[in-house]
């Protein structure tokens, strides 16, 4: 009698429809104003998200199939679901503008997936990112609503920023700023391990001192952080072609 294989990608793939089921859970809870469910269901979408990457790879199973179902959960989790949240938290009082507003989340985030998929070649090698990936915009969005909404408003002075973020980072998405992909343990040393598990430890008691407020800081910092090297790498690179002009002149 023959056993019937269990295919491995299965596993990998489970761990994906998880991911959007954590951003339909967050656009059901946000549908009932529960913004703080919510934005735990993006974070776990999020957490669900990378672990299924590694779980392809520890059991060697990427596949095209794979980066496809990614990028449709992608959508759902980090595209449609924190459009959802934020136009329920707040740009709901601006009418078609705050529809508008709120979609670009989505619509700039489907457009980052598109140009992943049509750009992927190496199925198993993490290449940095062309554009701010959708999970870390829909992180950003997702800890600013979870750690500022409070008594049926987004409180000052975060209500201020809220327009200008949502549309930066629908323009990050589909730009050409180069983002870090997350290292992976094999490729370090064991002092490096050592210093990356130290630096996730200290994160995670900050997030518990600041009741979680200090995470939407770090994900709005990664992303600032982006922009600055990217604007030092436009400066550094006009300096060096201003002095290559100069030494063809003169000689």
């Amino acid at each position: 009698m023959n056993k019937t294989s269990f295919p491995k990608s299965f596993i990998a793939n489970t761990v994906t429809s998880l991911n959007i089921f954590c951003g339909f859970l967050s656009i059901v809870y946000a549908s009932q104003n529960d913004f703080r469910l919510a934005s735990i269901m993006i974070i776990a979408a999020a957490s669900f998200d990378m672990l299924d990457g590694i779980v392809a790879r520890l059991l060697k199973t990427s596949s095209h199939f794979g980066v496809e179902l990614d990028s449709l959960s992608d959508v759902v989790s980090f595209g449609a679901a924190p459009s959802f949240l934020i136009y329920k938290a707040y740009a709901y009082q601006f009418g078609g503008f705050g529809v508008i507003l709120s979609a670009c989340l989505l619509l700039f985030g489907a457009l980052r997936l598109a140009r992943f998929n049509v750009q992927v070649e190496d199925l198993n090698k993490k290449a940095d990112f062309k554009g701010l990936p959708i999970p870390l915009s829909a992180m950003t969005i997702s800890t600013l609503v979870l750690s500022f909404y409070q008594e049926g408003h987004i409180i000052e002075p975060y209500n201020h920023i809220v327009v200008v973020l949502v549309l930066a980072l629908s323009f990050l998405m589909v730009s050409k700023i180069r983002y870090n992909a997350l290292p992976k343990l094999r490729d370090k040393n064991f002092k490096e391990k050592v210093l990356l598990f130290g630096e996730l430890l200290v994160a995670l008691v900050l997030a518990i001192i600041t009741n979680g407020e200090i995470l939407f800081f770090i994900f709005l910092g990664i992303v600032l952080f982006g922009i600055l090297r990217h604007l030092l790498f436009l400066i550094l690179k006009k300096n060096d072609n201003y002095e290559n002009g100069l030494k063809t002149s003169e000689n």
